[in-house]
């Protein structure tokens, strides 16, 4: 799965990346992300990208209610179509999650050790995610999405049985064009990135919890426990 990442990246630099415009609210470096957060999300229109603020945790529009969103904070990609969260917005509703790196936690027999996941050269990158509205009684909306997961790289798998799909820049744009369904194309896309690109390294245990965003959370530790 995909619990925690971080994005600490200039807006200019997100704007240059991502192919935006413009970003209508304030945006901040973020050094630990948590489910049921606030978080950027790029969809586009008429090939016209535009980034807002999603919920982490999908609550599907035909919900009874909004409890259930932390338990879809991730979709896998080889049951995509077989789940009705997901299916219809594997079809209308994709969506491109912007990252610098992620966290996972290798398992030792003493205990765990947090692993900060990133590119070589530190660029961001955009994990492939879905999202959706749900409305409640009162016609108050909730905007949410899911982060879609996939089997391990070479640089993940002595850490975690999973990683996010982290797109490919040029593959981007199919992606995000909602007018155009090719299920095999899009699926074609949600294989492991390249392990040639990346890199881990340990961190801080503060990293556990959310409370600790700052800076320290993504800084290598030189000597991490030997459990």
């Amino acid at each position: 799965m995909c619990g925690r990442f971080t994005f600490a990246v200039m807006p200019d630099e997100i704007m240059e990346r991502f192919g935006l415009d413009s970003i209508p609210f304030h945006i901040l470096p973020r050094y630990n992300i948590a489910p049921g957060q606030n978080i950027p999300a790029i969809i586009e229109e008429r090939g016209q990208r535009r980034i807002g603020q999603l919920k982490w945790g999908l609550v599907p529009s035909w919900a009874k209610d909004a409890k259930g969103g932390y338990k879809m904070i991730n979709a896998r990609s080889e049951t995509l179509t077989e789940k009705p969260a997901f299916r219809r917005l594997f079809e209308r509703k994709r969506c491109l999650i912007p990252a610098d790196g992620f966290y996972e936690w290798r398992q030792f027999t003493e205990g765990k050790q947090p692993m900060r996941i990133m590119m070589q050269t530190g660029e961001p990158f955009g994990f492939a995610g879905l999202f959706d509205t749900w409305v409640n009684d009162g016609g108050e909306k909730l905007h949410t999405c899911t982060i879609i997961t996939t089997r391990p790289n070479e640089v993940v798998k002595d850490i975690h049985d999973r990683m996010p799909v982290i797109l490919r820049q040029e593959d981007e744009a199919i992606w995000l064009d909602r007018e155009r369904y090719d299920s095999a194309l899009l699926y074609s896309l949600l294989v492991p990135y390249d392990p040639a690109q990346m890199r881990a390294y340990p961190v801080s245990a503060m990293v556990g919890s959310p409370k600790n965003d700052i800076p320290e959370c993504i800084q290598e530790i030189a000597d991490p426990p030997l459990y």
